[in-house]
């Protein structure tokens, strides 16, 4: 858990970032690709990237030794050059002392242009650069129109829920189970850790290449950032937010056809059996696809009495709802399920 102390000021002072972050969407983004934690929903985009990422980005592998990546590499410029420039100008003591940290557990030694970094020579940051800005032209050129219009909506949404219900309606709403009480902001995170603003600033970034729980960037002399996942719950492409053209079919080809249906169903709550009775299916079938569904994420199970109660979650709704996927008259077993609410 991590508490975030805030006093009236800071939450005065609490801003929105305006545009995206191209290095931290693509350090989410690396971050996302590392991550084997719902293959299948992001199997398959992981498996194109590493397929296709150039050698030239290889050393970022070296910089991120085990998932937890140096803290210069937080960078929030809305503009890449200005962002490499800035990871470039870090102060060599935190260079030295992130490199040191994030290498700490390691048996292994350090590669020999990561050694070089620390020394802060020019070619070792020469590499940094070349690979962080040719990630960004794979991972994240083709699809950065499509971050930008994710991004000017979320900035929307989160300006109408301010002014509707209150900053702390809005914070509480960024993330699962978070919530503002007695001036500290409650959000998931590793760990137990706390935070004081004392004057900085607190900037919300959104992100549209993480699922997980909100990343804090606490640097000193700057204002805290937490980036928190705002997207469609499915890997960008530059069709759309729905992975391969946001239709119903591309979500039945990924998720199989049964799966889809089960999701649809359950804009309402349903038992195993009242599933199997509408899909016209076993309930041993709807239990091994409950299972894979729960497993990624999409649905949540619950025991009442003899019954099992399924119901969708956040994120299943939203897939639902980015698919535009809806009851087809004809289809077995959801010829007379309502419509999904928007």
């Amino acid at each position: 858990m991590i508490r975030i102390h805030f006093t009236a000021a800071d939450l005065a002072g609490v801003r929105f970032a305006p545009r995206p972050a191209p290095l931290q969407e693509l350090n989410t983004a690396l971050l996302k690709m590392c991550v084997r934690d719902d293959e299948l929903l992001y199997g398959r985009w992981r498996q194109r990237l590493l397929r296709t990422l150039p050698a030239a980005v290889d050393p970022l592998a070296d910089l991120v030794p085990a998932h937890e990546a140096p803290a210069f590499i937080d960078v929030f410029s809305d503009t890449l050059t200005e962002g490499l420039d800035i990871v470039r100008a870090s102060p060599p003591d935190l260079v030295r002392a992130e490199i040191e940290r994030v290498y700490a557990r390691r048996a292994a030694p350090a590669p020999l242009w990561i050694r070089g970094l620390h020394r802060g020579d020019a070619d070792a940051w020469h590499v940094l650069r070349r690979a962080q800005q040719t990630a960004f032209e794979t991972i994240l050129r083709p699809v950065w129109p499509l971050v930008q219009d994710l991004h000017h909506k979320e900035f929307a949404r989160h300006a109408l829920v301010t002014a509707e219900h209150g900053i702390g309606a809005a914070l509480a709403a960024l993330a699962p189970g978070s919530r503002l009480h007695d001036g500290v902001w409650e959000v998931e995170g590793p760990g137990e850790r706390d935070v004081r603003l004392c004057g900085r600033g607190l900037v919300l970034v959104p992100t549209f290449h993480w699922t997980g729980h909100p990343l804090v960037a606490d640097l000193p002399g700057r204002p805290l950032h937490v980036t928190y996942a705002a997207g469609p719950g499915l890997p960008l492409s530059p069709a759309g937010a729905g992975g391969a053209g946001g239709t119903e079919e591309a979500l039945a080809g990924v998720l199989g056809r049964t799966r889809l249906d089960m999701l649809i169903l359950l804009v309402d709550e349903h038992t195993t059996s009242g599933l199997a009775r509408r899909l016209g299916v076993s309930n041993a079938t709807v239990s091994a696809h409950a299972t894979a569904l729960r497993g990624a994420g999409l649905i949540s199970t619950a025991r009442a009495g003899r019954a099992v109660l399924h119901r969708r979650t956040a994120l299943g709704a939203l897939l639902v709802q980015r698919g535009g996927a809806i009851p087809r008259p004809g289809d077995a077993g959801v010829r007379s399920s309502p419509r999904p609410r928007r």
